[in-house]
């Protein structure tokens, strides 16, 4: 499939079949996540992949409320390992390269899994404290990203988008 098919096709899905996404798949996902590009090489990005029901209804409550997330067969939390930029670019590094990092990591996950036939969503929207609680993360990791993997029931239309002409500014706003 076309890279630029891929983006044009991929959207938040929130509604999963009740099929297993097997471990190759994720595995598929998680290589794709890791050759984001990031910071000084740091690679700040820790997963966490949750199959557990319990865990699952817990991070749904989490994420204030989105069954979505407890219903879908597969969810990778995509975490920050913090010292591992900061070590090298200090407070900044802690405070937005790691963000970054993940996103770019994150997104590789959405657009690898639309390439695989596979849906997801990126729930950004959740109590960051009870999901380092529900996932026992260590001191040091941040939750950044919630991610449901699965196939999909339904996928939405495209939203609208904003014209380019009203976002894109050529060598001055």
């Amino acid at each position: 499939m076309d890279f630029f098919e891929v983006v044009k096709m991929r959207r938040s899905v929130r509604s999963y079949l009740d099929e297993d996404v097997s471990d190759e798949e994720i595995r598929r996902l998680l290589e794709a996540a890791t050759l984001a590009p990031s910071a000084g090489n740091c690679q700040p990005w820790e997963f966490v992949i949750v199959r557990d029901g319990k865990r699952k209804e817990a991070l749904s409550k989490a994420a204030l409320g989105q069954r979505f997330v407890a219903e879908a067969p597969v969810v990778i939390v995509v975490c920050a390992n913090v010292p591992r930029t900061a070590a090298h670019y200090g407070s900044r590094g802690a405070s937005l390269y790691v963000i970054q990092d993940t996103a770019a990591a994150t997104q590789n996950i959405l657009l690898a899994a639309t390439a695989m036939g596979l849906a997801t969503c990126w729930v950004g929207a959740f109590d960051e404290g009870k999901v380092w609680e529900i996932l026992e993360l260590p001191d040091e990791v941040r939750p950044l990203a919630i991610v449901p993997v699965g196939r999909p029931r339904r996928v939405p239309s495209m939203p609208p988008r904003i014209p380019l002409e009203r976002v894109v500014h050529y060598d001055k706003w």
